[in-house]
């Protein structure tokens, strides 16, 4: 059972987390925060479409009056 368990170990240490590893050994930031910073953008233009599809749906009044927590309506 523990080959089992250093196959996963070996999978992840050295295969799947290397380019991880060879971003942490960068000698320059910029290089080495690329992902972080494409993440964010990511992150930033979700937030911005969710903000701008909450305002369209503020803007046309719609309300879900079908959904109720209250059972004297």
């Amino acid at each position: 059972m523990t080959s089992f368990f250093k196959g996963i170990e070996d999978l992840f240490v050295n295969h799947l987390f290397w380019p991880l590893d060879q971003l942490r050994h960068m000698h320059s930031w910029w290089g080495a925060n690329t992902l972080n910073w494409i993440l964010m953008a990511i992150c930033f233009a979700a937030f911005v479409y969710w903000m701008l599809q909450l305002k369209q749906y503020s803007d046309n009044d719609e309300e879900d009056k079908s959904i109720s927590s209250h059972s004297y309506l």
